[in-house]
Formats: structure tokens, sequence, C-alpha cells
């Protein structure tokens, strides 16, 4: 995390402090995956943080499901009292509106921006029973072996599931997605051989690169990662495309 935006971050902190005081609850952190994956860690270690900020108890709530719509909608009908917040993805606030018909709420209407805490790259990484080093290679594979073509994501309607779609079409490759409830599940997936392809954080990747049961083909940044020079973008995979991810806090929306 940046130090301006930590700065940024206290700021809103010492709001919502502002505005519990005298309150004596349980702060809810509201989180939209299970447990173990990169925005899990991130919203317990912000949480560890707030109880100081706040001098109140946080407690992290896991409340997967629906690609993040079931967080959201409780978020949505809880108080505007400080007591409930949502650490929130992309794909929440900004693609949901465009690919769910019936979404039941409004994030420029019922949520209330606090901070954004965490801007990250997306990675593709393979299984090590999977022949292909290169996305070149994957792609080549899939295509005279379409039992490789398997992929999974965190959540349908997620931002890398839409870079698979655009992967695969400009490949012109048959893939078929296999959707999880997070992270934590899809990689676990991939390490057992339910899927050949995962893509999500390179932070989730590195724990199973390192314990050779996976391989990361590209990461989607513009740039190549500060963490992980060695690894090539989409862009130099041959493919025109770009772009990252963020994880945001979130209150429900202020009473009118």
């Amino acid at each position: 995390m940046r130090i301006a935006r930590m700065l940024i971050l206290m700021f809103a902190l010492a709001g919502l402090a502002a505005r519990a005081q005298g309150q004596e609850s349980v702060v809810r952190m509201v989180v939209p995956f299970p447990a173990g994956a990169t925005l899990d860690v991130i919203a317990r270690l912000l949480a560890d943080r707030m109880r100081i900020t706040l001098d109140r108890p946080v407690v992290v709530e896991n409340k997967p499901g629906a690609g993040g719509l079931i967080a959201a909608e409780l978020v949505k009908g809880a108080p505007a009292d400080g007591g409930t917040l949502f650490m929130a993805t992309l794909a929440i606030i900004s693609l949901n509106p465009h690919t769910y018909k019936a979404l039941r709420y409004d994030p420029f209407v019922d949520f209330t921006p606090v901070a954004q805490v965490a801007q990250f790259q997306i990675a593709l990484g393979v299984g090590a029973a999977v022949p292909a080093k290169t996305l070149a290679e994957y792609v080549a594979l899939v295509k005279n072996e379409p039992k490789f073509g398997f992929y999974g994501t965190p959540a349908a309607g997620s931002l890398p599931h839409f870079f698979m779609i655009m992967i695969g079409r400009a490949a012109g490759v048959q893939l078929t997605h296999v959707p999880y409830k997070g992270s934590a599940p899809m990689w676990r997936g991939l390490a057992g051989g339910e899927i050949s392809l995962g893509i999500g954080t390179i932070s989730d990747l590195d724990a199973l690169v390192g314990a050779g049961k996976a391989k990361v083909l590209a990461v989607t940044g513009p740039q190549r990662s500060a963490q992980h020079p060695e690894i090539p973008t989409l862009r130099e995979s041959g493919f025109d495309l770009a772009g990252t991810s963020w994880y945001a806090l979130y209150a429900p929306a202020n009473p009118t």
C-alpha cells in the first residue's frame, strides 16, 4: 500500500471513528469471498489496524457467493452508522451493473466509498502437469488437446473471467470456464488438477509456484510486475490486452 493511499485511508477511518463515537458495538468488515485468499488477508491486516484507530473491536465476516452479490446486498441493508464496512472488488462496483440484469443494489447509490486499499496485477498460472511454459504454448496446447482448455476464476463475471473471454476470442480457442467461490478454492482446484489454468492475483500464486505446483505464464498489467520482473505481460505474449484490478473499502450509504 502506498504512503498517500495509507494517509487517505487513515483520514477516512478517523471520520468513521467520529461517527461511531460513544458506541461500543463490534464493527463488521464484510468480505465477499472465503478466507485464505489475498482479499481476505488484506481485510484482516486492515482490521487489526482499525481496532487501534477506531478503539473498537473489528471482526471480518466472510460472506461468499454469487460473485459478491450476497455480501453487497447484506451491506446495503445495514445501518449507515459506521458499524458495517465492505471490502469490495472492482467487479462488484464497476462490472456487475453491466453484467447482471436484475442487480439488487446500486453501487453508486447504496454505498459510500471510504478508500482504495490495494491495486494489483492479475496473473495467469497453469498446473505443474500442464506442458506449457508460455501463454503461446498453452494456446497451442489447447488447440491440439481441448481437455487443457478448462480454466478457473474466483467468480463468474469477475475481471479475470472477462480477461479469459477476451484471450480465448483473440487466440481462436475454445476455453471452458469453471467459476469458483473465491480465489482460495480456485487455486486449490488448480493444484489438484481440477482445472488446467487459473487466473487471479499474483500473490496468491506465489505459494503454489514455490511448492512446484504451478507455473505463471503472464501478468495483465501494462508493465511487468516489479516483484516478478521475469514474468511477461499479455502484450509481450502476443495479446493486446492490459489492465489491473483493485480492492476498496465501502460503507452503507449515508441516510438521506
